[in-house]
């Protein structure tokens, strides 16, 4: 393979191996109490041993479960109630406040009112992390609909295209790549609420709960090791709908 093509799949990696060289420096230099801060190697070490092992298989597990839940409910009913009131202007200027309310709104900061709706089962976690991603993913739909590209509208319009197919192949698919921008940033909220969820609310198993428990034990390693397992699990499901948008959204911009 030729250094020119080689150079750009390389990029990538610029930002994860500078992110260690700071860590290492950080540690050499004592920056950070050593404690406080394991070397990035100790780190690894426990987080390849875990997997390895198999002992974080349980925790990973329970967490995608979950995110995958709260997401499949929030983009149920986000991308059909965005897409419905985006395409009447009238009807989202009337729900609009309450939308912006909630949307901005700390999550976390209802979790005890969705614990004295739940209790401390799954079902709390789930529905807490789903409420979160349900209102971005119906503002980005809404917004998608209602900021589709006026003269494309007016073109199929004046062709005499019926209201249905004006909306069902024009705005629909106008619409599309500000959804996906939803959903993107749906799922990253889902596991993000979900963690939060996990660490402060009863549970047995989780990344959350590992790394509070970790914490807790002053495990520190054992901490830093699922934090990293976090953040690759929100990389991959981040990546995983930007290849699906870049599959089905390929003349967004154009």
């Amino acid at each position: 393979m030729r250094a020119s093509n080689l150079a750009p799949r390389l990029l990538p990696l610029i930002g994860p191996l500078a992110l260690l060289a700071l860590w290492q420096a950080a540690v050499s230099a004592k920056w950070v109490n050593p404690v406080l801060l394991p070397s990035p190697a100790a780190t690894l070490g426990v987080l390849f041993t875990s997997v390895a092992d198999g002992s974080i298989n349980a925790d990973l597990l329970a967490t995608v479960s979950r995110t995958f839940y709260a997401f499949a409910i929030a983009a149920v009913i986000g991308v059909p109630l965005g897409v419905a009131l985006g395409s009447s202007v009238p009807a989202y200027r009337s729900v609009e406040f309450l939308i912006d309310f909630f949307r901005s709104t700390p999550s976390s900061a209802l979790i005890p009112l969705f614990m004295l709706l739940f209790g401390l089962s799954d079902a709390n976690k789930i529905a807490i992390a789903a409420f979160a991603a349900v209102l971005l993913i119906l503002f980005n739909s809404a917004y998608g609909v209602m900021n589709a590209r006026k003269t494309r509208v007016l073109a199929v319009q004046a062709m005499g295209v019926s209201k249905w197919h004006v909306f069902k192949d024009v705005l629909l698919m106008e619409s599309l790549p500000q959804t996906f921008v939803g959903l993107r940033t749906g799922v990253s909220m889902s596991l993000v609420i979900v963690i939060v969820a996990e660490m402060f609310i009863g549970s047995d198993t989780g990344l959350g709960h590992r790394i509070i428990d970790a914490q807790q034990v002053f495990n520190i390693r054992a901490m830093y090791a699922a934090i990293l397992v976090t953040g690759a699990l929100g990389y991959v499901l981040n990546l995983a709908f930007f290849m699906l948008e870049k599959r089905f959204v390929h003349w967004s911009g154009k």
